[in-house]
């Protein structure tokens, strides 16, 4: 290997350890945009109005949003089991690099809820027959929401009942002319809630709550309740969203063999 190459690859190593480590400074704190210098920013700075009432059941289009949630309530007691599965993750952020096994580490994908309030800044959704779908700018991820009225699965992973898959199983429905309720079960329990490793059960329910508060402005509240882990339900994070004119999302895509080399380049050394 060229040395050239090694040496782009290594700056390529630290601009991604800076990303991270501020990123996981801001969800460890889960204390707003101090450290957001997204589009969101930028175009609430450029433009602040309402841009007129918010259109009725609709939230179509392109959203830029902070990079982590603002905070919501503090994490509850744990069960036993949630207690047992918590003591096996080691985030980056005790355990660094090398001895973390936070998922994200070697960009598996990073499960819902946790795309809703890390790494979020951008959202998109589209309106197809009997569903909604939305797209998450990071790692182009997209999921089906129907709206057809159908049940939730249930018994998932279990006999008789559908596989758990990383961004689980969502139907949705209009609350009011302007606010938008998606509930979600049977996501993969391997993802983390968040970057402190709070662990999470392929039980657990997810709510979205969208609401448009005029056309240029959106804000999300998501609440998780997982019996088996966490002793009651809890307020995981808020978000506040505006419209992208332009109607482009940013590109924002981890590559494993960038995350590869930057292990083996710069972590495991580090920790020798």
């Amino acid at each position: 290997m060229k040395i050239r190459d090694v040496n782009t690859k290594i700056v390529i190593a630290l601009l991604a350890l800076l990303a991270c480590s501020t990123a996981a400074i801001a969800q460890d704190n889960r204390g707003g945009n101090a450290l957001d210098n997204t589009l969101y920013t930028k175009l609430n700075r450029a433009d602040p109005s309402s841009g007129g009432p918010a259109p009725k059941h609709d939230l179509t289009g392109y959203w830029a949003g902070p990079l982590v949630a603002t905070k919501g309530d503090d994490i509850p007691p744990m069960t036993a089991l949630g207690k047992q599965r918590y003591s096996l993750n080691k985030p980056e952020v005790n355990f660094g690099t090398k001895g973390g096994n936070d998922p994200l580490k070697t960009c598996d994908p990073l499960g819902l809820p946790r795309n809703l309030i890390f790494e979020t800044r951008g959202i998109a959704f589209s309106t197809m027959p009997n569903k909604l779908v939305i797209l998450h700018q990071y790692q182009r991820v997209w999921r089906d929401v129907w709206m057809d009225g159908r049940p939730l699965p249930t018994n998932v992973d279990g006999k008789g009942g559908p596989e758990s898959m990383w961004y689980g199983y969502s139907v949705g429905h209009w609350d009011a002319d302007n606010i938008l309720v998606i509930d979600t079960v049977g996501s993969d329990d391997r993802s983390w809630l968040d970057t402190a490793g709070h662990p999470r059960s392929v039980d657990a329910h997810v709510q979205e709550r969208y609401t448009r508060v005029d056309h240029n402005h959106m804000e999300l509240t998501v609440t998780v309740d997982d019996p088996k882990i966490y002793t009651k339900p809890f307020v995981l994070g808020t978000l506040k969203f505006r419209w992208i004119p332009a109607q482009q999302m940013e590109q924002q895509m981890c590559i494993p063999s960038e995350a590869i080399d930057y292990s083996n380049i710069i972590a495991i050394p580090a920790g020798r």
